[in-house]
């Protein structure tokens, strides 16, 4: 089939066009025609298949050909979205496939101007992108009107529980208590997302593409390395390796800046992204790499879910990632929709046990690999302890409590959250 069949608007179809879209994905293909008919859905779909614009078309089209329902500029359609990355690439999408079609759409996330953000909303928008924190913000603030809202997206379910978003999911569900549609998507189903299905959703359409491993069309290889020499060992695969643009991994903020440092030193144009940085320079990050005047950007996971760009040839894990889904959500940035990607990944004596679990996923051996003319027995600089960049373990397992000027104990938010 082809884009034609689902008869869409032809303010719609411009925007299909535009973007040279012409025949859908599997989860565009199967997800769309029961959007369209109103039915609530569970989309699960490995990253990097097209699920944006399966629920960005249909809400254009009931948006485009359904009469408003009360004041012109009232929101109509809200997409929920774990991380600010996410939340302006969706608000991209529905940019450019809605182009024609007079929809306005804001992305609503902390880090930026409350009063920008006020303003906006009192001009009138139709789709709000928005991260769960910043959205409970105005709700508070009753700087938002959510009371005519039709269809409710939760996009990337499973990192929004990862985040620890359950919280502020809920609150903002218990003020969208009338009839709605409501849209869910994610690429893992884990139990607390099932039950969430049972509560908020209304005998809903399952759509279920590939399985929760690793895209087949990314390759997989391990680069065995003492920690010390990664650094060096990147460069070098960096040197000898064909790449186009290459997004590198690590584990902490301070792990993405050093790398980033190193690999600028040594000549490649790099940038890094990670949750310290101002919206600004996060932003400035990502259009670079996506113009090209970044080949190299190297982040947290905090980009893992955020990052729709078609010219990723290579992910490198430079630290390895905490689990088999943090692993598909990270090489899921490279081989999208029709294109091949490699995964590469460097491993010491340390993460032996989730190797294993990968192979298990994966059902096969994961090739291990080195580099020819790298000198991998080169001892650490004298006094320089190998590093493992994981976060030094605290005397409690509990974060210390914050006491505000005159207020009661309040426990800090966890790193995880800089989305608000």
């Amino acid at each position: 089939m082809n884009f034609d069949d689902f008869n869409l608007h032809p303010s719609v179809m411009s925007g299909v066009r535009a973007l040279g879209y012409t025949i859908p994905t599997p989860i565009q293909e199967q997800a769309i025609p029961p959007i369209m008919e109103g039915r609530d859905l569970i989309g699960q779909a490995q990253t990097g298949t097209g699920k944006t614009a399966a629920f960005v078309l249909p809400i254009l089209q009931r948006l485009i050909t359904t009469p408003v329902n009360g004041p012109r500029g009232r929101i109509r359609a809200v997409i929920i979205s774990p991380t600010r990355e996410l939340a302006e690439q969706t608000c991209s999408v529905i940019s450019d496939l809605g182009q024609k079609t007079g929809i306005r759409s804001l992305s609503i996330y902390g880090g930026t101007s409350m009063d920008q953000q006020i303003r906006a909303l009192r001009k009138g928008i139709d789709i709000a992108v928005a991260c769960p924190g910043r959205l409970l913000d105005h709700l508070w603030r009753s700087s938002i009107d959510l009371s005519q809202v039709e269809i409710l997206v939760i996009d990337e379910a499973d990192r929004m529980f990862d985040m620890g978003f359950l919280p502020d999911i809920k609150s903002i569900l218990k003020c969208l208590m009338h009839q709605r549609q409501t849209l869910l998507f994610s690429a893992t189903m884990p139990p607390d997302i099932r039950r969430l299905v049972q509560d908020i959703l209304k005998n809903p359409v399952t759509v279920q593409i590939g399985h929760e491993a690793p895209v087949a069309s990314v390759s997989h290889a391990l680069y065995p390395v003492k920690q010390h020499l990664k650094t060096a060992l990147t460069i070098e695969l960096l040197k000898h390796t064909e790449t186009d643009s290459v997004l590198i991994f690590t584990r902490t903020k301070h792990g993405t800046e050093r790398v980033a440092e190193h690999l600028s030193r040594a000549g490649f144009k790099t940038a890094s992204l990670q949750g310290n940085l101002s919206q600004s320079r996060r932003q400035a990050a990502l259009d670079g790499f996506r113009r090209g005047t970044y080949k190299i950007l190297v982040a947290t996971d905090i980009a893992a879910r955020g990052i729709d760009i078609s010219s990723i040839s290579h992910v490198i894990n430079y630290d390895m990632p905490e689990n088999t889904d943090a692993y598909t959500h990270r090489i899921g940035r490279t081989g999208r929709v029709e294109k091949t990607g490699d995964a590469l990944t460097l491993v010491t004596g340390k993460d032996a046990s989730m190797v294993r679990d990968l192979e298990r996923v994966l059902n096969a051996k994961i090739e291990r690999r080195t580099v020819q003319g790298f000198n991998y027995k080169a001892e650490a600089p004298e006094g320089e302890r190998p590093r493992s960049y994981a976060p030094a373990p605290s005397r409690s397992s509990s974060p210390r409590p914050f006491r505000p000027a005159g207020g009661r104990p309040m426990m800090r938010r966890r790193e995880a959250m800089p989305s608000r």
